[in-house]
């Protein structure tokens, strides 16, 4: 097993693609600390979790409130005496026009996707800075790549993710810690909007030149990589895992 003495933290865990990378890390052997705002201990992606024999500590919070961050973090430490990995993940979107976003949409889009993700990353960087060693992974998307109609908010946010990363690697490199992004594609709860409205499922299959949505499961194998040794020469670096829809 490829992780196996590896802690790993994974935001946004309880489901899609945050739950499959979960459960893709654990069957590698890491441990996980399992972070979400509702995540419990009857939820399927723990149980699953534990069924690898992997140790499991589950945290809800809210990742745009650094104190609860700060105090996950001190958690994990004071659980595993180390910290491995960090799978940024954790996300929202409340879609709408330009001249139609509400400060509180905005606020909170912002709040949780681009000062979650930096939170998160300011969090376990100190403790990965002691170890010389870590690996963060933060999650854009194709929006924060390329822009998109409706999601104004959201584009911000993710652009904001794929900018931040470059300038934490730089930072970090000194350190070993390695920090890279994912631009995923798959069907999720956000997503689900889209791949079932056959009006918009046919303008994004158009765009996407494999012709399909990808699967949550699908994005696991890319976050093993980035998290294992074998990725040790990698950093500053988007893994687009969208069918092609974005080339960069």
């Amino acid at each position: 097993m490829r992780l196996q003495g590896k802690v790993a933290i994974i935001t946004g865990a309880s489901k899609g693609i945050g739950g499959a990378v979960s459960l893709a890390l654990a069957r590698e052997g890491a441990d996980l600390v399992l972070v979400s705002r509702s995540i419990t201990e009857n939820d399927e992606v723990v149980q699953d979790a534990k069924k690898t024999g992997r140790s499991v500590l589950i945290k809800q919070v809210d990742v745009g409130d650094s104190n609860q961050v700060t105090e996950m973090v001190k958690e994990t430490i004071d659980t595993y005496g180390r910290i491995d990995a960090l799978f940024n993940n954790a996300g929202i979107s409340k879609p709408g026009m330009l001249w139609k976003i509400s400060p509180e949409q905005w606020d909170e889009v912002l709040r949780i996707n681009l000062s979650g993700t930096f939170y998160c990353m300011q969090a376990v960087a100190k403790t990965m800075m002691e170890q010389q060693s870590g690996s963060i992974i933060n999650v854009t998307s194709s929006a924060g790549l390329m822009g998109t109609i409706g999601q104004v908010n959201y584009t911000a946010a993710k652009g904001g993710v794929y900018a931040m990363t470059k300038s934490a690697a730089k930072e970090l490199a000194r350190f070993k810690i390695r920090v890279n992004t994912i631009a995923p594609m798959a069907e999720t709860d956000m997503t689900r909007v889209i791949a079932n409205d056959p009006k918009f499922k046919e303008k994004y299959l158009e765009r996407i030149p494999l012709g399909r949505f990808g699967l949550p499961e699908e994005v696991g194998p890319a976050v093993v990589f980035l998290v294992s040794d074998d990725s040790s020469y990698i950093t500053g670096q988007t893994i687009c895992i969208d069918g092609g829809m974005v080339m960069l």
